[in-house]
């Protein structure tokens, strides 16, 4: 008798709980029909405090890491995220995700995580202008469409601001950054032109190398044409370095400092960085205090530990690592962007993480931010 008053009282509390569970479902679902996206909710990756996925590798470093920040993953179901760039008047995060053929955009108020533009040609790296316009680096389509970067109208129209160089059509731009007299600078790697997941098969014409569009004529130059596989690109705080990562350089992978000179052209380079252990630099970022920002992971060698290297680097303005943080997929590109700026966003592979720091972009303020 007493196992069937349990067996009454376990069978109640069951059906109190389904009409609990399906009067939520159904409120959730109603909230749906009011035209509210779908949320997506930052999982933090781990549940301490501090982050031990934030590593301090020099003390300088300590001042960069929130004590109650956590790596969070923001959103999922990309096949190779890159080129994030931040829309501050928005409040919304862009990323690429190329072998999709789409631009993904990330809400910071919804949580929502839904397509921003497809076909994006299958577009790469991504920027703001001076006047706060999208900027896309479209990778390698057809022979006559892609492989080249265009400027988005507030409009919703499509400016080409280059194609070609010297009459030849350009590989795949990569990635790009602009400087505060309103030039645009970009890589153009081949990487996207030799297979169909990323683009399509095509021959290059031009050599790897990286451009410069004037933000007055549109006049575009070549400035460098002398790395294999030029990578991510950004400007040193005063705008009087730019940092050119060599995606393909033997046996490691490096960042160059190029002094520029006033009239946009490039002085002798010097080697600033140098991805030794078998990391792999990809996308960069420079803070408002000269540190560089590198999206990490392994250069593919055999002897490489995958999981040691994934993440983000972090390398002082002598080029000293400082400090990592640790991602369970390979970081391509990463950027600054929340209210206050001093959110990372990474672009991981198959997702989307953001970390709070101490610090912000060293373009924060100036223009779209």
């Amino acid at each position: 008798m007493t196992a069937r008053n349990n067996d009454s009282t376990t069978n109640g509390a069951r059906r109190a709980f389904l009409k609990s569970s399906l009067m939520v479902s159904a409120g959730v679902a109603s909230m749906g029909s009011l035209g509210l996206s779908r949320l997506a909710v930052a999982e933090p990756l781990t549940q301490r405090y501090p982050d031990e996925l934030v590593e301090i590798l020099d003390e300088s470093f300590a001042k960069y890491r929130l004590f109650n920040a956590s790596v969070e993953k923001i959103a999922s179901g990309m096949r190779w995220a890159e080129g994030p760039v931040w829309v501050g008047d928005g409040r919304y995060l862009l990323v690429s995700d190329i072998p999709e053929n789409r631009i993904m955009r990330w809400d910071e108020i919804t949580g929502s995580f839904d397509v921003y533009r497809q076909p994006s040609n299958h577009s790469n790296g991504l920027a703001r202008d001076l006047q706060g316009r999208l900027l896309t680096c479209e990778g390698s389509t057809t022979t006559d469409i892609g492989r080249r970067v265009t400027r988005t109208e507030p409009d919703g129209s499509i400016t080409v601001l280059a194609d070609r160089f010297e009459g030849k059509r350009f590989n795949s731009p990569n990635d790009l950054a602009v400087r505060q007299d309103g030039s645009v600078w970009f890589t153009d790697p081949p990487f996207q032109t030799g297979n169909y997941y990323e683009g399509h098969k095509i021959e290059t014409e031009l050599p790897d190398a990286v451009y410069r569009i004037d933000g007055a004529s549109g006049a575009v130059t070549r400035v460098i044409d002398s790395i294999s596989g030029p990578n991510g690109l950004c400007f040193s705080p005063d705008q009087n370095t730019l940092y050119v990562v060599e995606g393909r350089a033997k046996p490691n992978r490096l960042i160059w400092a190029y002094p520029v000179n006033e009239d946009g052209t490039l002085g002798e380079r010097r080697k600033h960085i140098e991805a030794s252990a078998y990391g792999a630099l990809d996308g960069i970022k420079c803070d408002e205090d000269g540190n560089l920002w590198c999206g990490w992971g392994s250069s593919g060698a055999p002897e490489a530990v995958t999981a040691d290297l994934d993440g983000v680097m972090i390398f002082n303005p002598a080029g000293k690592a400082i400090g990592k943080i640790r991602l369970p997929e390979r970081c391509a590109n990463l950027c600054f962007g929340g209210a206050k700026g001093n959110r990372l966003f990474m672009a991981s592979s198959h997702s989307l993480y953001a970390l709070y720091v101490n610090t912000r972009d060293a373009s924060f303020g100036k223009y779209g931010s």
